[in-house]
């Protein structure tokens, strides 16, 4: 079972989710918030498993309420809802730590399984649309964005871990990883653990953004 918080100031967008999650026997509605300031009381008092977070809220936005529920060192995990497949929004909702997004048009399968995901602590988003969103995102960002912390982390990997941090940063797939280096999945799996944990990130996402502010991945021209 998963319990989920659902955060939309709109009461039928509300409704319109708890009718859906309600109406099977994997997920348990623990709670509603109707703003960010709520979300991040609701999530503290609750701890559910996924926190359902809209993004455009009156008051504290879904990013400000994402990075709060993320920072606070909780097990809840936030998958982000949005309009636009390239919302302006979604690029700093994952810097807040969200653990991916849907479109708020997603058919209700699609939502179930990103909740599932996001619950056993994968990351939503496909990397192919990773790598687009990112592509898309970061052309707009100031460079020079890595710390001396991050250059730590970075220095912390193996030869092997630095090159499936890259892998992860254009986007690859395990299965992409596992042809490319000759390496069975499994192995890759074990790998991506273990430099997700060096570099301190909840997911697959986070260690994207992680390899593209050391400049390790870049968007592609054009």
């Amino acid at each position: 079972m998963t319990t989920v918080l659902i955060v939309d100031d709109q009461p039928l967008q509300r409704f319109g989710f708890r009718m859906l999650l309600d109406s099977v026997a994997e997920t348990e509605v623990i709670g509603e918030a109707a703003n960010g300031t709520e979300a991040v009381r609701r999530a503290a008092e609750l701890r559910p498993d996924v926190v359902l977070m809209d993004v455009r809220m009156p008051g504290m936005d879904g990013i400000e309420a994402t990075r709060r529920v993320v920072a606070s060192g909780g097990r809840s995990r936030v998958l982000v809802l949005t309009t636009f497949d390239l919302d302006e929004y979604v690029h700093a909702a994952l810097r807040a730590g969200a653990s991916g997004f849907l479109l708020k048009d997603a058919r209700p399968e699609e939502l179930l399984a990103g909740i599932r995901a996001v619950a056993a602590g994968d990351a939503v988003i496909a990397p192919a649309l990773t790598r687009r969103l990112l592509d898309e995102f970061t052309q707009h960002l100031p460079s020079g964005n890595s710390s001396s912390d991050q250059a730590r982390k970075l220095a912390s990997l193996t030869e092997r871990e630095r090159e499936i941090l890259v892998a992860i940063g254009k986007g690859w797939s395990n299965g992409e990883i596992a042809t490319n280096f000759v390496l069975s999945e499994s192995t890759v799996k074990t790998h991506v653990g273990r430099v997700l944990a060096k570099i301190e990130v909840r997911d697959r996402i986070q260690a994207v953004i992680f390899a593209y502010d050391l400049g390790l991945a870049r968007p592609n021209p054009g």
